[in-house]
């Protein structure tokens, strides 16, 4: 049976190159925090790393703090707030958009069961926040404003520079989860302005269990996980020396692509929207059309279940998703979707193709021809 991997926001692959950096760097292990030669050795690879991390995301690698991945990183930032708070900031509130990671919604759910003040700027109908909401809820009391590069379910592209200029303007903190970003458009943390941004090496080819921080030169920053000296103070814990490198590979592949692979993926993520519409009578499709990350597809059913939908496409060999990877064994709907006025019958028949590095023709041919039956059969025996 044929495999279809379209699943890629979730996980990707580590690319055969970050497999082979990993495994050659296997004999690096000395303790990287060590004076002697065998940890600079360590060391010394570490930086390589983050010299190309830097350059990934158009930032001064000294400003890049290694973590194990995008939630800590989230969580650091909202630590870093909360404490600020606690100290006595005038500035007291935190905005965030209603369609960010669970690691953000989650984290700032339980902040307001502390009693910290969290609003949060809607989006329009295709998920998108829109800088004049922002500027309705700015204030000089805000102190951390944060919305998401991309989002993971949708591929809906957010407008970061303008909303981080008149979050700027109130003389707000910003950051960005630009997890679902990295690798599939330009990141730029210079353009961008923004005093933060999440990163995770498992979005973009590399290992899980890694990620990055960048916090802008002078921005405030409280150290979240305390202990010994690694990171300058700034993250303790002893390095995981493969991983970094494995992480910094997957930021060097990309610095050598150009934007043809994106092109080549939007391609093929309008070949199977197109495919599929045609095929599929009374289909949707969620987020924006073009402010879009090219390999997302996300599209309902109305009358199919989307948990449906997906276990008759696994049983075909095809790898989808009803929505966020860190959300599944939950049978509500979306929640991303809800926020962006979908109703609840096309978010509970919501389904979302993310395409990737490896995807190919054939491949999206194949989806095609099996979506069509299963949603055609589904319908058949819907109770609606």
């Amino acid at each position: 049976m044929k495999t279809v991997y379209l699943d890629n926001n979730a996980t990707t692959q580590m690319a055969p190159e970050v497999v082979k950096a990993m495994f050659d760097a296997s004999h690096l292990y000395g303790n990287a925090s060590s004076m002697h030669s065998v940890g600079r050795e360590s060391m010394a690879a570490i930086e390589q790393a983050r010299e190309y991390i830097g350059d990934l995301l158009n930032v001064d690698s000294d400003n890049i703090i290694f973590t194990s991945g995008g939630s800590e990183s989230d969580n650091n930032i909202f630590y870093t707030a909360t404490s600020l708070i606690d100290k006595g900031s005038t500035r007291n509130r935190i905005i965030v958009s209603t369609i960010e990671h669970p690691a953000i919604i989650e984290t700032c759910k339980d902040l307001e069961l502390k009693g910290y003040k969290i609003e949060y700027v809607p989006v329009d109908s295709y998920g998108m926040v829109l800088p004049s909401s922002l500027e309705k809820m700015m204030g000089e009391d805000v102190l951390l404003v944060s919305i998401m590069s991309a989002n993971n379910e949708t591929g809906t592209i957010q407008p970061i520079k303008e909303l981080t200029k008149i979050a700027h303007n109130y003389g707000s903190l910003v950051h960005t989860d630009a997890v679902q970003a990295v690798g599939k458009m330009k990141v730029d943390g210079k353009d961008w302005d923004v005093d933060y941004m999440s990163i995770s090496g498992h979005k973009f080819y590399g290992p899980k269990g890694v990620g990055a921080l960048y916090v802008k030169e002078k921005a405030p920053f409280e150290t979240f996980v305390k202990g010994g000296h690694q990171e300058d103070g700034r993250r303790a814990g002893t390095y995981n020396t493969m991983a970094i490198i494995g992480m910094g590979e997957a930021a060097r592949l990309i610095l050598e692509e150009d934007e043809s692979n994106w092109a080549r993926e939007w391609k093929l993520r309008e070949k199977l929207r197109v495919g599929i519409s045609h095929s599929i009578e009374n289909t949707v499709v969620n987020g924006h059309p073009t402010s879009c990350l090219p390999g997302t597809l996300n599209m309902s059913f109305p009358q199919a279940e989307g948990e449906s939908i997906l276990l008759m496409l696994d049983f075909e060999g095809i790898a989808v998703s009803t929505g966020s990877a860190c959300a599944t064994g939950s049978l509500e709907p979306s929640y991303v979707l809800l926020a962006s006025g979908l109703d609840i019958e096309l978010a509970h028949g919501s389904i979302r193709f993310s395409l990737g590095r490896y995807t190919t023709t054939e491949d999206i041919d194949y989806v095609i021809e099996k979506v069509g039956p299963i949603v055609k059969r589904l319908r058949g025996i819907s109770t609606r």
